[in-house]
């Protein structure tokens, strides 16, 4: 039986929290006409005809804001007992997928239906979520307990496996942004650092591996990444163990590198073989100073000396004899090391164009240029960002990223005012999935985050995108609305 404390039960559809689903008609208002500008050409009469695809963006809308009022309409408790089957079904789909006989672009990540084709990835993203909340909502989970953090990684790896298999690592990516749900829920921020500690090691390593100091063989690159690996580990000492210890490495450190950086234009060797022993050398210590002191975070930073001397030889190893050409000609591209305006930085190149001409107002609907003579790729999909600055302008730019920003914070007040872990964890993983798709796509658009191909929510074309968003956003406000509902 569900009461109410005044024993009063109000509907559901009132318990919805209407400013979320306002922000969410909005978007998708905005996302229509960008889908009309952007798919538009010259000479067509019928924006609503079938046969285009702003027409068929109709029947995306329609047919996703009946999904959401199926979802709202189920038992909040639908989701919970049902997560892992949901979870356990997608997964088996998207391993189906992997056999798929059908190419489209290079990737086997669609299923053809006639003339309907699906994106399973798209809706693996609530499965998976849901999964989490149910297994992080267990009565005594505890992130910090190894095993279970394990376990927890395991429920985002089986499908990530999946979608990389199916030639669609970009989707893949998305699931990193659960990272911010197992933060919010007390993993240690060391792990988070770790993360980001490794994107500034491959950066600045790939960025200056080719550039050398004056009248030497020293790459800048390589001897920059053992300075930071020292310094982020001494920094980690100072934080987590002892400052009396950290003084002294970091002491003994700066007089080090202070000689290094005399030999380097005196001596005819690469010193970056001396200061890489140096940093192994600090491994060595780190363990010494562990055993004596009996504090296990010395051995935790010592791992994550040794695990950041191997992830950065290993990167570059990566980079140069297993990616793709064209996927190291994206890298270098988005790293400044190459132009190729007319290959993998082609895309970026023109969206640039389209955006800024755009200026502070744009050039209204429908008389973009760029965008209708099709100069930039996947202008409808993945860049269709680039037909909003030209349309509507620097203005019309800042006010969808506003409305993104509304409704990130808007999800941030919903998954907070929870009264289980189930709905907050689940509430963290929709909006963490929505900030890193808007941050990559827009990014990307403007050139400052890697080409990966991955849809604008609400925005970019196609029904697989929008129904996977639709069922992330309506499955947590259906929760939300049962947050003050009493079981018995």
């Amino acid at each position: 039986m569900v009461r109410q404390a005044d024993n009063r039960q109000p509907g559901v559809l009132r318990s919805l929290d209407w400013w979320t689903i306002l922000l969410y008609i909005a978007l998708l208002s905005f996302g229509w006409i960008s889908v009309c500008g952007a798919s538009y050409s010259y000479g067509e009469t019928d924006i609503f005809s079938l046969a285009t695809r702003s027409g068929m963006q109709i029947v995306w809308i329609g047919t996703s804001i009946m999904l959401g009022f199926i979802i709202v309409m189920l038992d909040d408790r639908f989701y919970d007992t049902f997560a892992y089957i949901i979870y356990i079904l997608l997964v088996l789909l998207l391993f189906a997928t992997i056999f798929n006989p059908h190419s489209i672009k290079g990737s086997r990540s669609w299923l053809v239906l006639g003339p309907l084709r699906l994106q399973p990835a798209e809706f693996a993203k609530f499965a998976t979520a849901l999964a989490l909340a149910r297994f992080m909502s267990v009565y005594g989970y505890n992130i910090n307990q190894w095993k279970q953090f394990a376990a927890t990684l395991g429920i985002i790896l089986v499908p990530m496996v999946c979608i990389v298999l199916q030639r669609e690592t970009g989707s893949a990516l998305v699931y990193l942004a659960f990272f911010l749900v197992f933060y919010r829920e007390g993993m240690p921020g060391s792990i988070l650092f770790t993360g980001v500690a490794m994107v500034v090691y491959f950066v600045v390593g790939i960025r200056f591996a080719e550039v050398y100091f004056d009248n030497s063989i020293v790459s800048i690159g390589k001897f920059s990444v053992l300075l930071l690996i020292q310094v982020f580990s001494i920094g980690m000492v100072w934080v987590y163990c002892s400052k009396r210890v950290a003084w002294r490495l970091l002491l003994y450190y700066i007089g080090l590198t202070l000689v290094l950086w005399f030999l380097l234009k005196r001596l005819p060797f690469n010193v970056v073989y001396v200061q890489l022993a140096m940093t192994v050398f600090l491994v060595g210590y780190l363990v010494w100073e562990g055993l004596g002191a009996r504090i296990r975070n010395y051995y935790f930073i010592a791992l994550f000396a040794l695990g950041s001397i191997l992830f950065f030889y290993g990167a570059d190893f990566i980079m140069n004899n297993v990616m793709e050409p064209h996927q190291r000609s994206r890298i270098n591209v988005l790293l400044g090391l190459d132009e190729d305006l007319r290959g993998a930085g082609y895309n970026v190149h023109q969206s640039e164009i389209a955006i800024g001409s755009g200026g502070l107002e744009g050039k209204g609907f429908l008389n973009g240029t760029q965008t209708k003579l099709k100069f930039v790729p996947e202008q409808d999909t993945d860049f269709i960002f680039c037909t909003v600055g030209e349309e509507e302008g620097f203005l019309g730019s800042a006010g969808v990223l506003l409305l993104f920003l509304l409704l990130i914070l808007r999800l941030i007040y919903l998954a907070e005012r929870q009264p289980f872990r189930f709905g907050r964890v689940y509430g963290y993983c929709v909006l963490s999935i929505f900030l890193f798709h808007v941050f990559i796509n827009v990014g990307m658009v403007l050139g400052l985050t890697p080409v990966i191909g991955i849809p604008l929510p609400f925005f970019s074309y196609g029904g697989s995108s929008l129904w996977g968003f639709t069922l992330l956003l309506f499955i947590f406000l259906r929760l939300d609305a049962g947050r003050n509902l009493i079981r018995s």
